[in-house]
């Protein structure tokens, strides 16, 4: 499998910032992603990026969050901005052996899966 290998997480205050990172080993044309999940709710998926540079947000962090990766030695990044207290969760990166956006914010098409960060936002 792709080794992936998520950090950076931890406690910020609201409207502060963080930068995870993934360590990843697989091809740099997987479509890989940021997802996240809190107590009780299904995982949920925030960016994600393809081997051509596309780059879907959902809504709720659009002009906030930004992801990107290193094509050379396949670290994915997500830095984060203006962090809200709605945006505490576990933090997954994710790799896709299909490599097209369609449906990439659906957990169920990824192939391997990192064993997540924990992010806390304070009010």
């Amino acid at each position: 499998q792709v080794p992936l290998v998520e950090s950076g997480g931890g406690s910020v205050q609201a409207g502060g910032s963080l930068r995870l990172s993934c360590a990843a080993s697989g091809p740099a044309h997987y479509l890989m992603a940021w997802f996240r999940q809190t107590p009780g709710e299904e995982r949920g998926a925030v960016a994600a990026i393809t081997g051509e540079g596309l780059t879907p947000y959902t809504d709720s962090v659009k002009g906030r969050f930004s992801i990107s990766k290193d094509n050379d030695e396949n670290p994915l990044y997500l830095e984060m901005n203006d962090l809200k207290p709605e945006d505490t969760a576990m933090y997954y990166c994710a790799a896709s052996e299909d490599r097209r956006i369609w449906d990439w914010h659906l957990p169920s098409r990824y192939n391997y899966w990192g064993q997540g960060t924990q992010v806390t936002v304070s009010s």
